[in-house]
């Protein structure tokens, strides 16, 4: 079975291993998916990712979660934001604000995915994928 969106079937994922209290989820792996952890690590939203090699050539990624010493997670809210159907483009300039900058909006440009506080600083806009608060 082929998944026509694969980000948000990741990002779905980590969203119902954090409202079970999961330390870990895999998700199949691709490039966008990869530089999505990777934002969320750089962020430190998520402890850290590893790819994994499996049956598939594709393989998948485990993604380390991250939880408070009391045990809240560090990821409040996750949502996909640019969908196969609606596609959600933004300047530097005029990139959203995730509770004030306390959240991130993870952005694919044409230089790779990055959050949007590096797209600031660095004055290259893309294509919204996500929000994280």
């Amino acid at each position: 079975m082929s998944l026509s969106d694969p980000i948000a079937d990741m990002l779905t994922r980590i969203r119902n291993a954090v409202r079970t209290g999961k330390s870990e989820v895999n998700v199949k792996a691709s490039k966008v998916c990869e530089g999505v952890a990777g934002v969320l690590k750089q962020e430190g939203f998520i402890d850290g990712y590893d790819r994994v090699e499996d049956a598939t050539k594709q393989g998948i990624l485990r993604i380390n979660l991250k939880y408070s010493l009391d045990g809240e997670s560090v990821i409040h809210d996750i949502s996909r934001t640019s969908k196969p159907g609606r596609r959600v483009y933004s300047a530097a300039k005029e990139l959203p604000l995730v509770l004030g900058g306390m959240g991130i909006v993870v952005v694919s440009t044409s230089k790779g995915v990055f959050s949007d506080k590096v797209c600031r600083s660095e004055k290259i806009g893309g294509e919204i994928i996500c929000t994280v608060s």
